[in-house]
């Protein structure tokens, strides 16, 4: 039975090549999608060139949704009605980042600088004095757009938030609490530092601009009206002597992205309809109309019944009542320098599969979406057939903190979900570490949820 045991003890020289293999198209994918838009640019080429068709307009047996360049969803037709319900995995695009302030650029002490507003579980301190690249989408005040990306080529600057020697810190920093020694305020970044010749008053600041305009097009008012992302500028890299970890930037939750995504572009001739959802805002709580609580999904569902031509009052929610849910989202991996705050009874591990976590949320399960014992052992059941390798979760011990996904968001339409995805150490950091032992696991286990019934 492949429950919590170590996978690379059981895996043969030609499936160790095959993790090996996969594991270098995750991390080529997770250069590439540092962005929520960048990522669903990544779906969106994959699955045209594997045959699926823009669902909103055209119909078909596999068919892509895509929604305001931050949301994507991928159907396979299945040998049952839609209307019996979807096969579903769910994950999200967002990741902890810096977003530029709409009013950014400001001049001091003779250095053009960025105004930040962190997004998500940031922990303030691992962003100074980081190499950071800036990823934009700027609405110009004709309508048009201009999209940039500065700092990921080797040949180009990086930009940084400087921290204060130890020289001098004693009194602002280190006497302090941690979360009061590095507020978000300080968070802003060197943008540029050479003045404008013949300006005396803000003369770096004017020069800054003058390059902005002259190497993209963009004024300082059409930042009022832009999508500017600040992102650890750091390439994924193997970890460990004998290269089985990956670390690298937002793999919380683009691991789970790129493994359903993966898994959906094999899929043949499935027993159930096959809905894979990519969605947006889940690090601050799935607020917003690109969010798991957006109508997205009723939407997408809609269509596919229009085409399947089942579609009638109420069968929107009938066929989402129907459906079950993986929530595909990452957990904590036990951490072996902070083993005090796992359980370690029910702490996942790297390299022992897919994690099963049966409820989420905080202290007494607030906030919480809890699969019942039918599901998961439904799930269970799935992967032990199919030699998949899983293991049980929670996420700390119970008054340490906890977590939230968007199982609960799926979970109103009424719909059996289980939050199912792989550890990761040092999770909302700018270098989360996987297992491409897990990795490949989790697209094996998505995709088998996904084909049997």
């Amino acid at each position: 039975m492949p429950f919590r045991k170590n996978i690379w003890n059981h895996l043969s020289g030609e499936e160790r090549e095959e993790v090996y293999k996969f594991a270098e198209i995750y991390r080529d994918f997770l250069s590439r999608a540092k962005t929520e838009r960048e990522t669903v640019n990544y779906i969106e080429s994959r699955a045209l060139e594997r045959g699926f068709v823009d669902g909103f307009s055209e119909s078909g047996d596999r068919m892509l949704f895509i929604e305001r360049g931050r949301l994507a969803a991928l159907y396979v037709k299945g040998k049952e009605s839609a209307l019996s319900g979807f096969r579903i995995v769910a994950s999200h695009t967002d990741a902890p980042r810096l977003d530029l302030k709409p009013v950014p650029l400001y001049e001091d002490s003779g250095y053009a600088l960025l105004d930040t507003q962190y997004y998500g579980g940031v922990k303030h301190y691992q962003w100074f004095s980081l190499p950071l690249s800036i990823h934009g989408v700027v609405v110009l005040s004709d309508g048009s757009r201009k999209t940039f990306v500065i700092g990921e080529d080797e040949s180009e600057p990086v930009f940084v938030i400087p921290d204060l020697e130890p020289h001098l810190d004693r009194k602002v920093q280190r006497e302090k609490k941690i979360g009061e020694a590095l507020p978000g305020e300080k968070m802003d970044i060197i943008f540029s530092s050479i003045p404008l010749d013949g300006e005396k008053e803000k003369a770096v600041k004017k020069y800054a601009l003058r390059l902005l305009e002259e190497k993209y097009g963009i004024k300082e008012e059409d930042l009022v009206s832009a999508d500017i992302e600040v992102v650890p500028a750091i390439k994924p890299r193997d970890v460990g002597l004998d290269g089985a970890l990956i670390g690298g930037y937002a793999q919380d939750d683009r691991i789970c992205v790129f493994t359903s995504l993966m898994a959906a572009l094999e899929l043949e001739n499935p027993d159930r309809a096959v809905l894979v959802l990519f969605v947006d805002k889940e690090e601050i709580g799935s607020e917003g109309n690109t969010s798991a609580q957006s109508a997205f999904i009723k939407k997408v569902v809609r269509r596919i019944l229009e085409v399947e031509g089942t579609l009638a009052p109420y069968s929107v929610e009938e066929a989402l009542y129907n459906s079950e849910a993986l929530s595909a989202d990452v957990t904590s991996a036990l951490n072996p320098l902070w083993k005090e705050v796992h359980d370690e009874k029910n702490a996942a591990k790297l390299h022992h599969g897919i994690a099963l976590t049966k409820y989420t949320g905080r202290g007494g399960k607030y906030v919480a979406s809890e699969a019942s014992a039918e599901f998961v052992g439904k799930v269970r059941k799935l992967f032990d057939e199919n030699g998949i390798y899983w293991q049980p979760d929670v996420l700390g011990r119970v008054d340490e903190g906890g977590g939230g996904t968007i199982a609960m968001f799926l979970a109103r339409y009424g719909m059996d979900v289980l939050d199912a995805g792989p550890a990761l150490l040092s999770m909302h950091s700018p270098f989360e570490i996987s297992s491409k032992a897990d990795l490949y696991m989790t697209f094996r286990a998505y995709k088998i949820f996904m084909e049997k019934k």
